[in-house]
């Protein structure tokens, strides 16, 4: 679920701009998972521009405050979120952890890095949300650690029909900035993509694992 409209379209606007999201639908990326995409995101490199990076931390801070009020926590999650959602935490005067996506091997073990009391409401902070597994894997951590999850921001999503599924499996109430949706009109509106290109990119969104390029 996207924060507003207006708020997805100026998402997608500064994404494509600073180039944390490219859209190739004519040569395509190879994802870790060997998917083929004609899309490619990495939400850090908003940390790099001052004003976006602004943008993003005011955004989700006053969002959180508007629909949680205000959480004793924020959790960001490793490694992606780490940066915003510690900038959110600064943003809203508020304690900061992260959550690694396993326990470490050696010293004292921790998956939650910072301090975090039993019975403290938090709501996590993610850059990414593709099918919502390792974004669900964080939650889970913190609800073993016996704290109160009151949902997840985050800064995009790809609006896969699995990721759905699994964050209402779950039970997680999630929102984002922006979406897949709303960045290709975004990318249509100013020309980035063409119309047989929005095509294209639509049928990857609609079944991403079995999307052959040619």
């Amino acid at each position: 679920m996207i924060f507003n409209k207006e708020t997805a379209k100026k998402t997608a606007e500064v994404l494509l701009q600073i180039n944390a999201i490219k859209l190739q639908p004519n040569d395509p990326f190879t994802w870790a998972s060997g998917w083929k995409s004609p899309i490619y995101c990495d939400n850090r490199i908003v940390l790099s521009y001052p004003l976006i990076r602004n943008y993003v931390r005011e955004t989700m801070a006053k969002h959180i405050e508007k629909h949680y009020g205000k959480p004793d926590v924020i959790a960001g999650v490793a490694t992606g979120a780490i940066g915003i959602g510690a900038l959110v935490a600064e943003y809203l005067n508020l304690p900061f952890v992260y959550v690694r996506p396993e326990a470490k091997k050696h010293g004292r073990q921790n998956q939650i890095e910072g301090y975090i009391e039993k019975g403290q409401t938090v709501v996590v902070v993610e850059d990414l949300i593709s099918t919502g597994k390792s974004s669900l894997n964080a939650v889970r951590a913190l609800k073993e650690a016996e704290v109160n999850v009151k949902g997840m921001v985050a800064i995009f999503s790809y609006g896969f029909d699995v990721a759905d599924k699994n964050f209402k499996d779950e039970a997680v109430e999630l929102y984002t900035l922006g979406n897949y949706e709303n960045l290709l009109e975004q990318a249509l509106d100013t020309n980035y993509i063409t119309a047989k290109q929005q095509d294209i990119l639509t049928l990857w969104n609609a079944n991403p694992s079995e999307w052959n390029a040619n």
